[in-house]
């Protein structure tokens, strides 16, 4: 399954980098071994693309699987714009960063990133972050999917409830105004609703309409 991933790398452009800077070239070699590890480990790396403006754009187009933040000290800049380009379809954000300023992790899982990794990258590592970073946003959608099930059941149950009482007024409605028994008004107002071609909830909401405004 995770050979056929289809893996995007966000990183900043390290040939407008100065090579002679010494975080540029950290950042160089961590960028080498995480090209190295992902081939080695058989995943399909189909682009390497800037964090900027176009990055939704650009993702929509491409539909990996799973996007590699690969980040320095603007850590925070680059996870804003691949957060806001994932925002609408959602997928596995795994980051790695030298970044030592961990204040910030909280923030970034909480934004919907899988796996955060500070330093240490070795190309050894890549498969075993990758398949639990992957683990974790399924459970995670699984969750997410069960939790809005819940509140959808739930929203059902609250408007069935509220229907029920207002056929329950009108019910009560007609056995005083036309002294009915009870099953005689339930079926008085489901004539009602197919000579009308409406719910049911609908002729009893309009006949109570019309008892208010008579008084």
């Amino acid at each position: 399954m995770t050979a056929a991933l289809r893996i995007v790398v966000i990183s900043p452009e390290l040939d407008l980098m100065d090579a002679s800077d010494e975080q540029a070239r950290g950042l160089a070699e961590r960028s080498r071994s995480l090209r190295i590890g992902l081939l080695e480990s058989g995943f399909n790396l189909v682009a390497s693309l800037p964090a900027d403006v176009f990055l939704t754009e650009r993702l929509a187009q491409l539909q990996p699987d799973l996007v590699i933040v690969d980040a320095e000290s603007d850590a925070r800049d680059a996870l804003e714009h691949v957060v806001i380009a994932t925002r609408d379809a959602r997928r596995p954000i795994v980051m790695f960063t030298n970044d030592n300023d961990t204040s910030h992790v909280k923030a970034a899982v909480a934004a919907g990133v899988s796996a955060y990794i500070v330093s240490g990258l070795s190309p050894e590592r890549i498969r075993p972050i990758l398949d639990v970073a992957i683990a974790r946003f399924q459970h995670e959608e699984s969750m997410r999917q069960e939790l809005a099930d819940t509140r959808s059941e739930l929203q059902e149950l609250s408007t069935e409830l509220k229907d029920r009482k207002v056929i329950d007024r009108a019910k009560v409605l007609l056995m005083e105004r036309q002294k009915l028994s009870e099953p005689k008004a339930y079926a008085r107002l489901r004539k009602a609703a197919m000579d009308k071609n409406l719910k049911l909830v609908e002729v009893a909401q309009r006949m109570l309409d019309v008892a208010d405004l008579l008084g």
